[in-house]
């Protein structure tokens, strides 16, 4: 056995490690998902059948948005996670819509008496400057065809393992990126 033939081996182990690791992370976050949105519901029904009127306008209302936030931020991790196992590509964008949403979160749900700590405020205006900057220099940098050609090409394979360890596009290249 070759020198190259042994680094293939070795990376489909990697790479077949990477997708056994993704599919228990998919699960656990799902998990996650349904827990949040089943204990969001029970919240909100709590509420709307019990509760009275003046109780939405304090605290209450923070909670359920806190809830509900944190539901999205669960299915953005989510698609985080399946937009790398479809495309094998971190993607810079979608990671920092979900920090921004975390931090926004952050910031709604902060408690009353948090005027008082001027380092966290600081901190999370510094947190959503710089997350808002570098979502701009990633969108500005990112041209526009590549968007649309990036969201048609999640329309065309819907169906598509997200799984599996290459898609078409991966599997018409080399090793090096080059085309066959």
């Amino acid at each position: 056995m070759n020198q190259r033939q042994r680094r293939t081996g070795f990376l489909s182990l990697v790479d077949a490690g990477e997708r056994f690791v993704a599919r228990i992370l998919t699960m656990i976050t799902g998990v996650v998902i349904a827990a949040a949105l089943i204990q969001l519901i029970l919240l909100l029904g709590n509420k709307l059948l019990l509760g009275t009127g003046a109780n939405w306008l304090g605290d209450d209302l923070i909670k359920v948005l806190g809830d509900l936030l944190t539901v999205l931020i669960a299915l953005e991790v989510l698609q985080n996670i399946t937009s790398y196992l479809r495309r094998h590509v971190v993607q810079i964008e979608l990671v920092l819509v979900t920090a921004l949403t975390a931090v926004a979160r952050k910031v709604i749900v902060l408690p009353s008496g948090a005027e008082d700590k001027p380092q966290l405020l600081f901190g999370l205006g510094i947190a959503t400057l710089s997350l808002a900057a570098a979502y701009w220099l990633v969108r500005r940098a990112i041209p526009q065809t590549r968007n649309h050609a990036n969201a048609k090409r999640a329309r065309e394979f819907p169906d598509q393992d997200p799984f599996s360890p290459h898609d078409e596009v991966d599997a018409a290249e080399d090793g090096d990126g080059r085309q066959r």
